[in-house]
């Protein structure tokens, strides 16, 4: 069975984790030179959110 879940990182991106390893992070903060993934420029913005688990699913 495999286990898929999205986590927003607090004051970061959404982390993509599958049988829990981070497979990619997609940008949250909108500031991100390479979207749909993270390049970190949350950390360079003062992003802050708090962290989540935005969806779980297992099949």
């Amino acid at each position: 069975m495999v286990k898929i879940r999205i986590v927003a990182a607090k004051n970061g991106p959404n982390l993509v984790e599958i049988d829990g390893k981070v497979k990619t992070a997609l940008c949250r903060c909108g500031a991100s030179k390479n979207k749909p993934y993270c390049d970190g420029s949350h950390a360079k913005i003062g992003f802050e959110a708090e962290e989540a688990v935005a969806f779980e699913f297992e099949a």
